[in-house]
C-alpha cells in the first residue's frame, strides 16, 4: 500500500491535469461543483467509500458505477470523462485527494486561500465569524474555509492551511502533557 504523501501526490497530479483541462475548457467553476456534490455523496454514503477503495470491485465495474451516478447527477461531460479515466486507470480510490487538490488549485487561481477548520463541536455562526477574520488577518487574504466536526480533538480548534497546520485542539496539549510526563 502507499504511503499518504506518495497517494496525496498522485492525487494533485491527476487534480493538476483536470484543473488544466477545466481552465482550457472553460469550466472551472463548474467542474468545481461537480467535485463539491461527489465530495458531499463520499462524505453522506458509506457505499460509494466502499466501491471506491474496494478491491473487491473491478476497474471497469467502478468506471460504471461512477459514470452512471455522474450522470444521474448531471454532472459536466468533462468531470463524466476525468471519472472514467479515473477508475479506468485504477485510481478511483484517490477521489478524495484530487477533490481537495483541486478545490485548492481552484481557490488559488481565484486569490483565495483555502482554510480547513476542525472542531469538536460545530461552531456558531459569531465563532465562525471570529475565525474567518483571524485568518484574514493572517493570511492577508479572504479564507475559504472548509469545517469538520471531530469529537476526538475534544475542544480548541485545528486549522490547515495548504501543509501548514495550527493545532490548538485539547487533545494535543493533552498528547504534549502526558509525553513530558513520561520524559520527567
Amino acid at each position: 500500500m502507499a504511503d499518504d504523501s506518495q497517494t496525496s501526490n498522485v492525487g494533485g497530479r491527476y487534480a493538476q491535469a483536470l484543473f488544466d483541462l477545466a481552465t482550457d475548457e472553460k469550466a472551472v467553476a463548474e467542474v468545481e461543483t461537480d467535485l463539491k456534490s461527489l465530495k458531499k455523496m463520499c462524505n453522506d454514503s458509506k457505499d460509494f467509500r466502499t466501491l471506491l477503495v474496494s478491491p473487491a470491485f473491478s476497474a471497469a465495474d467502478k468506471g460504471k458505477a461512477l459514470l452512471a451516478l455522474a450522470d444521474k447527477s448531471k454532472l459536466t461531460l468533462t468531470t463524466q470523462k476525468f471519472l472514467g479515466l479515473l477508475a479506468a486507470n485504477g485510481r478511483s480510490a484517490i477521489l478524495g485527494d484530487v477533490i481537495s487538490a483541486y478545490e485548492s488549485l481552484s481557490a488559488k487561481a481565484r486569490g483565495v486561500v483555502s482554510a480547513q477548520v476542525t472542531t469538536a463541536v460545530a461552531l456558531t455562526t459569531a465563532q465562525s465569524q471570529r475565525v474567518a477574520a483571524a485568518l484574514r488577518t493572517a493570511l492577508g487574504r479572504d479564507p475559504e474555509i472548509e469545517t469538520r466536526i471531530d469529537p476526538s480533538i475534544l475542544g480548541g480548534i485545528k486549522v490547515r492551511v495548504g501543509s501548514r497546520l495550527f493545532d490548538a485542539s485539547l487533545r494535543s496539549k493533552l498528547d504534549s502533557l502526558k509525553f513530558a510526563l513520561k520524559r520527567a
